[in-house]
């Protein structure tokens, strides 16, 4: 008899255990799990959270790049009945500190060296406002009491029994985890999911995606966005998918350890696989154990959906759309589906999910009319971190979400985005948002006025372009490095030019449309 299906993250663990033991689960570096390993080493960090006074609700904020620890340190917690509040890698010690205090995190799991990066020491010197932030854990790299070594260790005086109970006590209806997303206004918030809701997402997604026990999952996608932590390290664990985290995606080193590991399942925005189909040594690695290939969150060509399968030797290739509010998922177009359909169209919503088209009046579109994108399903979110008004606008009167996404629904129900209505653009799989970058650009002395549009990029999806109004000469090199120092670098635009002015209309408001028409060289 097999195992039933877990209903909490706590339970998952002992479900892959159960399910499929001996398997692999995890190779990271010199070292191999089996999903029975994987969960007592997950059991272990359960204990420690118990005894570093982790209760049932506390936020656990990781900022990390993807290893064992990060997945031992999280889902540890969160068994425990903790709320983990992922922190993405590339942020400054400003934007960081700003997702820690705003979430209330009482615990850090952090790194020092990582690609020359001290995050626990460049935060804690950074005099940023860390609000309840009371323990930090180096997770590698650590010497002494904040060591992830120490923190284990004092774990060992917590009977196991203790952790069960408090495992026990997690429900589905609790929350697992809070994603922080922007939008247009800059100002980052922080979208709750459930236990339950992640689980049966995730369910599903696998299965629509042909994951199954034996195959090999290389993750090169981030643990801080859905994409790694929940279609990565989540499905893997309800699927038995052996996981082969990577610290930071490296051409080279992914095309020698797909060979080596005879990886049969690679997943990342366009810009990973444009990588490999055009590396000049692609061909001197065996990678005929690829079947499976997933891209998504940037406009994907037909001609690289070909690419995948005969350069790279997939046969399986799909495309996703989904959001964080959405839980990261809301539709999946068919892994044998043709090229044109995969490129053209993100598929069919999830079984559960609805999804509408709407116009400006709020009218149900027909299919072919583009209009907003709104979903309504069970993985909605249940609403904002402590911020009603927010979660008030985005979501509606009967559950339905505003995606701000632009799209159309064909006669088969298959979903094409078409466009935004919000600004944001997506840098090789990153969200950045115009509002947020304009900001930096207007600290720079020599600039009065700032617009950052998303352009077409070869490898990226899309780069950010800076339109500006100066007082003085100033090099697009100058502006570089200012942003820089200031912010991400995927956020840092590619492009600036300086104007007399910035289109406006008679009210004042910012005419970004036309600016896009000037970066596609079209009259305005």
């Amino acid at each position: 008899m097999p195992p039933p299906p877990p209903t909490t993250l706590a339970q998952l663990p002992g479900h892959a255990a159960a399910a499929y033991g001996d398997l692999e689960a995890l190779t990271d570096g010199e070292v191999r799990w089996t999903f029975a390993r994987l969960a007592e080493e997950i059991s272990a960090a359960g204990r420690a959270a118990v005894a570093h006074g982790i209760r049932p609700g506390d936020r656990i904020a990781v900022w990390a790049p993807n290893s064992r620890q990060w997945i031992a340190a999280a889902l540890g917690a969160v068994g425990v009945g903790a709320v983990l509040v992922p922190v993405n890698t590339r942020y400054k010690p400003a934007e960081a500190a700003d997702v820690i205090r705003r979430s209330g995190a009482r615990v850090l799991f952090t790194e020092r060296g990582f690609l020359g990066t001290d995050y626990a020491r460049d935060l804690h010197a950074s005099g940023e406002d860390l609000g309840e932030l009371a323990t930090t854990v180096v997770l590698r790299g650590g010497r002494g009491p904040d060591s992830w070594e120490a923190y284990l260790a004092a774990g060992r005086a917590v009977p196991d029994a203790e952790r069960a109970a408090r495992a026990a006590r997690v429900r589905p209806e609790d929350v697992c985890d809070v994603l922080y997303t922007s939008g247009t206004t800059g100002r980052s918030k922080g979208v709750t999911a459930t236990h339950g809701q992640t689980l049966r997402l995730y369910t599903s997604w696998s299965e629509l995606v042909t994951l199954r026990p034996g195959d090999r999952y290389l993750l090169v996608n981030p643990f801080f966005h859905a994409f790694g932590y929940k279609a990565g390290v989540l499905a893997c664990l309800l699927r038995g998918v052996t996981m082969l985290p990577e610290a930071r995606y490296d051409t080279d080193r992914v095309l020698a350890r797909m060979a080596a590991e005879r990886v049969t399942c690679l997943m990342g925005p366009p810009t990973v696989f444009h990588g490999l189909v055009h590396h000049p040594r692609r061909t001197a690695h065996d990678l005929s154990a690829l079947r499976l290939a997933g891209t998504g969150a940037a406009r994907v060509p037909a001609s690289l959906v070909d690419e995948i399968r005969t350069a790279l030797g997939a046969p399986d290739v799909f495309t996703a759309y989904g959001l964080t509010e959405s839980g990261g998922v809301v539709s999946v177009c068919p892994t044998d589906a043709d090229a044109d359909t995969v490129a053209r169209t993100v598929g069919p919503p999830l079984p559960g999910t609805e999804v509408r088209v709407t116009g400006p009046l709020g009218q149900v579109l027909p299919a072919g009319e583009p209009g907003e994108v709104q979903v309504r399903g069970y993985h909605v979110t249940p609403g904002y971190l402590d911020d009603p008004a927010a979660t008030a606008e985005a979501v509606l009167a009967g559950g339905w979400l505003r995606t701000g996404d632009i799209g159309v629904l064909d006669g088969r129900g298959y979903l094409a985005i078409t466009d935004r209505l919000k600004d944001m653009y997506v840098v090789g799989g990153f969200n950045a948002y115009p509002a947020e970058v304009e900001s930096v650009l207007l600290t720079h002395p020599a600039v009065v006025d700032a617009a950052v549009i998303g352009i077409p990029d070869e490898r990226l999806g899309e780069v950010g372009a800076a339109y500006l109004v100066t007082t003085a000469p100033v090099t697009a090199g100058e502006l570089t490095a200012w942003a820089r120092e200031r912010l991400a670098n995927f956020k840092v635009p590619r492009r600036f030019t300086v104007l007399d002015e910035l289109p406006r209309n008679a009210g004042g408001k910012l005419l970004k449309t036309e600016l896009r028409r000037t970066a596609r060289g079209e009259p305005a």
